[in-house]
């Protein structure tokens, strides 16, 4: 029987047909690769599988990329993916059943006796949102959605709590509302705080409560990131902003400071050597725009605004649409970056 995850993907990739067939069944064969959509099962050819090949390495059968979203894996997250399963033990039942194999045995494992943590710590933090869920097939997905983010990319410090506290104040009852839960990290990638949207129980907006965004933990100097940065940064304030930029810049790392003061005090990572930031149209958005550009500037690096035509990106992308969103930031972006950054999409994914 396979003894770890490693050897489940290597079964599964002497079958990679086979599991194309079962799990990625809206695709068809093409030469030595299976097309297909998504990993999600979508219609479409942008997510290429490799049929044959080595073991391991490069070229090795089992593996695929997706060249509209950039992401790649193996057939276990196929398996994962295209089933909706969340919990990785649910993943290698799975994987076991399709290759007609034995379910593991569970072990025993002591129970965790976990200590109290003061309310709102860090700490407090880490564990809200370890306890939370990816987002995928979520109220959250449904909630981006009516935001106008169809395509998210690099959701990983996003998560979906169905039932998270919620106390309008000290005196009155705790609530419990379905929450988008963000990971608050710093540059180490280490979660310093988490922050919470509340969202009405169909996901059709934010929950009708007072506050439905709230942060908790340590922020200053930190912020929600999505991708992984190299040279060249766009950051903003909030969550939805930042995600509207990346529908039309995929490709560019990016990161939400969740206010304009925790954004005017962002901590910049010490290879950046140009910095994008998304300014939204208000006061507060106009002084943090000019604190974060002279503290860059000081540390040697090149500060650049990208500027929406209404209140903020998330208003642009659902006055205007994407493409036109991709074609205001065209112009906004350095030549270089436009060359790297702007990918031009077919109207499948527009």
């Amino acid at each position: 029987m396979p003894r770890d995850a490693s050897e489940l993907a290597r079964r599964l990739a002497c079958r990679a047909e086979a599991v194309c067939r079962h799990y990625l069944s809206n695709g068809r064969r093409q030469g030595r690769y299976w097309t297909v959509g998504d990993v999600r099962n979508t219609p479409g050819r942008s997510m290429f599988v490799r049929l044959s090949g080595p073991e391991s390495g490069p070229g090795a059968a089992g593996h695929w990329t997706d060249a509209a979203s950039a992401e790649y894996g193996d057939l276990l997250d196929v398996i994962r993916e295209s089933c909706g399963l969340v919990d990785f033990k649910d993943v290698v039942d799975e994987a076991r059943r399709f290759l007609s194999l034995p379910r593991a045995e569970p072990r025993r494992t002591p129970k965790l006796v976990r200590t109290p943590v003061p309310a709102g710590s860090p700490e407090a933090a880490r564990r809200l949102f370890a306890m939370s869920q990816p987002i995928r097939r979520t109220l959250v997905e449904t909630y981006l959605r009516n935001r106008g983010i169809k395509a998210i990319h690099d959701a990983g410090a996003l998560r979906f709590h169905p039932r998270c506290y919620y106390r309008p104040d000290e005196h009155s009852p705790t609530e419990t509302w379905p929450a988008m839960v963000a990971a608050v990290t710093d540059l180490d990638g280490r979660i310093t705080g988490s922050h919470r949207t509340w969202l009405a129980r169909d996901g059709s907006g934010k929950a009708p409560v007072d506050t439905p965004r709230r942060a908790m933990g340590g922020l200053l100097g930190h912020g929600v990131r999505f991708g992984a940065v190299d040279d060249v940064l766009a950051v903003g304030e909030g969550i939805e902003t930042m995600l509207s930029l990346r529908c039309a810049l995929p490709a560019m790392p990016m990161a939400a400071a969740l206010s304009a003061n925790h954004l005017a005090a962002l901590l910049l990572p010490p290879a950046l050597r140009r910095l994008y930031i998304a300014r939204d149209a208000d006061a507060a958005g106009d002084t943090a725009f000019a604190a974060l550009t002279e503290r860059a500037e000081a540390a040697g690096i090149e500060a650049l605004a990208l500027s929406p035509r209404t209140g903020d990106f998330n208003d642009d992308l659902r006055a205007f649409g994407l493409r036109a969103l991709r074609a205001a930031l065209r112009i906004q972006l350095a030549p270089q970056d436009c060359v790297c950054f702007i990918r031009l999409r077919t109207a499948r994914t527009e």
